[in-house]
């Protein structure tokens, strides 16, 4: 994806949605009162791989664990450190649960996200961030099958009517290659009960792009509890065997504050 191509596609994605923005709630700023704060549920800092503008608030702190395919089990821990900064570390282990072995851990990576604008009726609330975790780690080769986002910038803002979202960004993952990524997505929160969430990632080429889609229960105010499908509809094999096509996951949440 160009330059010229990539700046296009934000531009779209973020500033054309505000036209059909529903009005914001009485209580909080931006995307985080959109996100269930006014309701004490903590924002929604990620859908099922997109971040979204929201962030933990200051002194906050969440617990993330994905169970996916082949027994693997991948851990994020974040925290609001500094007002509007997150920092957060993760680790993929494969074979974790089940018979298989051995059990393979990978490098801890990092992320980390700034969040610079908190929106208003015209302009999406938008973050700034790094996030170092790939999916799919490739132990031949030594990498991830589906890169790490790397750099990127999000915005976050609510459309047409409440509880809906719309979410869209851009992301360098390797400044070797200097290629620019897409993502977009939505999310709609039903009563405070149920998020559904879709997902259009790494949209550049669009047979490496991935449709995710799923669904988020708030099993209380401070956990949740998230089933989804990442790459809908796709087929084939990485290099190392590993199949392309649909994977099941499923994600627990705890958000809590010190």
């Amino acid at each position: 994806m160009t330059l010229r191509r990539a700046f296009t596609f934000l531009l779209v994605a973020l500033l054309a949605a505000p036209a059909w923005a529903a009005p914001k709630r009485a209580s909080g700023e931006g995307a985080d009162a959109d996100k269930g704060e006014g309701a004490l549920l903590p924002a929604d800092t990620d859908l099922i791989d997109i971040p979204t503008a929201a962030i933990l608030d200051y002194g906050g702190y969440s617990s993330r664990t994905r169970f996916f395919s082949n027994g693997g089990v991948m851990e994020w821990l974040g925290f609001g450190v500094f007002q509007r900064l997150n920092i957060g570390a993760s680790m993929n282990v494969d074979r974790l649960i089940g018979t298989a072995s051995p059990v393979q851990l990978t490098r801890p990576d990092l992320q980390v996200k700034l969040r610079f604008f908190d929106g208003d009726r015209i302009i999406p609330a938008a973050v700034v961030g790094f996030d170092g975790q790939g999916y799919l780690y490739n132990r031949p080769d030594k990498r991830y099958n589906q890169r790490q986002r790397g750099f990127y910038v999000a915005g976050s803002q609510e459309v047409g009517v409440p509880g809906l979202h719309a979410n869209a960004g851009m992301n360098i993952s390797d400044f070797n290659s200097n290629a620019i990524f897409g993502f977009m997505g939505a999310d709609y929160n039903i009563r405070d009960k149920v998020l559904l969430m879709w997902e259009w990632d790494n949209i550049a080429d669009i047979d490496e792009s991935r449709i995710n889609m799923g669904f988020r229960t708030y099993v209380t105010p401070s956990f949740h509890l998230d089933f989804a499908v990442r790459g809908v509809g796709q087929g084939g094999s990485f290099s190392n065997g590993v199949s392309r096509g649909a994977e099941r996951v499923v994600n627990f949440k705890y958000t809590g504050n010190f």
